[in-house]
């Protein structure tokens, strides 16, 4: 017994066992059962806090917030608003509307600090014009190149989704022509669309093809003939590489002034007719090589008229928003200007215009 204060024993409690003889007096068929472990226990109380998952049924996981390349990359994959050939000749979005629309595009450039080539800077002709890399053309496939497979290109998607229908690139520089050369010799190139003058108050593109005949790199070029239109002139080339001879046709296509637009619609769809009724369009060999200057802003417009003028051909309807998209995906700042993006819309309203009567329902 101990003495407690006031007076009154209190029995002295027995001393605790060892933890291990504890564990042993009582047999594991007799042994306590285990008491329930609760979330938490409120202080002062006896109430337990429970929590039954079962109640809260079908829970969404947590979305990580998402950088603004996956919100660029969202949009672009995404947006459209499809126009059929009516509302786009009768009720065409306004200026203004077309503005806004074309302002909520981003861009998708590249920064130089994405793009992780050494001495890239030398071959392009815009510091801040760079392909996109995931899509961009690489030199010397299958074997090695001592100055590196740069070239300022990207392989642009077609329509209905083709794979490598275009490839746009910037007008060629004095170091780059052998490069260009190669290009076009790699990927099998039959036709090249360029949609600039050589020089627009500055240089905007090298001559980079013979008077008659001329060699670049390991590559020789010929004119065979040429062929001069009220807009363009088309020259028949051939380009020898080695023992092996090709052909390919070159339009030039010079009444389009830099970041701004044709007077007229006309010549634009007159150039699309001349690529599409081409022999070297119907042989579907390799991508179509398209250039300006940058070879975003014109060259994006060309495209987009193109896959416009066939989307209202095959169904009815274009959606010039998702195939801007498109293109940006492939290649960023395609279509430089909002008075671009109207002018494309006035192009393909002509289009749809020219196209058969619509068979009544």
């Amino acid at each position: 017994m101990v003495q407690a204060r006031g007076g009154h024993s209190r029995a002295q409690p027995p001393a605790p066992l060892p933890l291990r003889a504890a564990m042993t007096q009582l047999p594991p068929d007799q042994a306590p059962a285990k008491k329930h472990v609760r979330l938490q226990e409120r202080r002062g109380s006896n109430v337990a806090l429970m929590l039954d998952v079962r109640s809260l049924g079908t829970v969404e996981p947590i979305c990580s917030v998402r950088t603004p390349q996956e919100v660029t990359l969202h949009f672009l994959r995404t947006a459209g608003r499809p126009l059929t050939r009516r509302a786009l000749q009768h009720q065409p979005p306004s200026p203004k509307q077309l503005e806004e629309e074309f302002l909520k595009i981003p861009s998708n450039f590249v920064s130089p600090e994405d793009l992780d080539i050494p001495g890239h800077a030398s071959k392009d002709r815009y510091k801040t014009i760079l392909p996109n890399p995931q899509s961009r053309v690489c030199l010397g496939r299958g074997q090695s190149r001592e100055d590196g497979d740069y070239i300022n290109a990207n392989y642009i998607r077609g329509y209905g989704g083709k794979d490598k229908a275009y490839i746009a690139t910037q007008g060629p520089m004095p170091n780059t022509v052998s490069d260009f050369w190669e290009m076009v010799w790699q990927e099998e190139t039959s036709l090249i669309v360029m949609l600039t003058q050589l020089r627009e108050g500055k240089e905007k593109c090298v001559h980079y093809w013979p008077t008659e005949e001329g060699t670049y790199g390991p590559f020789r070029i010929q004119v065979q003939d040429v062929r001069e239109r009220p807009e363009y002139a088309v020259r028949q080339l051939t380009i020898q590489h080695q023992e092996e001879r090709r052909s390919v046709k070159h339009i030039l296509f010079s009444a389009w002034p830099d970041h701004q637009t044709p007077e007229s619609a006309g010549p634009l769809l007159r150039l699309v007719a001349e690529v599409e009724d081409s022999p070297e369009t119907a042989a579907n060999t390799g991508p179509i090589v398209v250039h300006c200057s940058a070879g975003i802003g014109r060259t994006g417009c060309f495209i987009a008229t193109r896959i416009g003028c066939q989307q209202l051909k095959a169904l009815g309807e274009v959606d010039i928003l998702g195939i801007v998209c498109q293109l940006r995906l492939d290649r960023g700042g395609m279509i430089q200007t909002a008075e671009q993006y109207e002018f494309l819309h006035h192009t393909l309203a002509l289009y749809a215009a020219q196209l058969p009567e619509e068979p009544s329902p």
